[in-house]
């Protein structure tokens, strides 16, 4: 079996959609913020959330910018 099939790598592989990407970290970093919404009364979990969405935002603004410049393939 594992003689007939090709090896490759990871990243030989196609790669996949940005637009879809790009739009599930959006929903997701909206879905975090939405998570603030709670009955929680610590704010370590604010923090958390908030943070991750900010990073999340941050990866896809900075990709955008990035290819926008042509600094990226």
């Amino acid at each position: 079996m594992a003689g007939s099939e090709p090896v490759t790598s990871p990243d030989q592989h196609k790669p996949g959609n940005r637009k879809a990407g790009r739009i599930g970290a959006v929903v997701t970093a909206l879905a975090m913020l939405a998570m603030l919404c709670g009955n929680h009364e610590g704010r370590v979990e604010d923090l958390w959330l908030v943070g991750i969405a900010v990073v999340l935002l941050g990866i896809v603004i900075g990709d955008v910018v990035l290819r926008r410049n042509g600094l990226r393939s």
